[in-house]
Parts: structure tokens; sequence; C-alpha cells
């Protein structure tokens, strides 16, 4: 909760409307992967290096929650 408190002041620069609801999205992905105990930014370029090529019905393998470096890949036992 710090860091949206301490935000708080920031967001007032954020120069419009539609900036602060695009700062509040990203707040929430940086968060978000906070709590999955994830590096976000290191998440974020990830997803963000992956996500163009990726199929959409599996974008969901993308959320901090179940994302996966690119390297690593479920194994599955034969």
């Amino acid at each position: 909760m710090r860091p949206i408190g301490v935000g708080r002041r920031n967001w007032l620069i954020a120069g419009s409307d539609s900036g602060g609801e695009t700062l509040a999205r990203a707040m929430t992905l940086i968060e978000t992967a906070k709590m999955s105990r994830l590096d976000p930014q290191a998440w974020l370029a990830d997803v963000l290096d992956r996500i163009h090529d990726h199929k959409i019905n599996r974008l969901d393998e993308l959320l901090p929650w179940q994302w996966r470096p690119a390297g690593q890949t479920h194994s599955t036992a034969a």
C-alpha cells in the first residue's frame, strides 16, 4: 500500500484523466508482479518481448501468477 500512497503525489502530474488511468494500469501490473514475487522489470520486459507472437488463446500464460521466463517451459513426464 505504501507505493500507492507515495505515488498519489506523482499522479497529480499525469497530465490528464487518461494519463492518470494509464498510470493506474501500469501501477496495477507492477504491484501484481510484486505480489507474485516476481521482478516486475524482468516480467514486463519478457512479456512485452513475447506478446507480439504469442497465441491469443494462451495469453493467460503471460499473467504474473502463471508466467515462466522464456527459457523455462512446463515439463511433462512421459
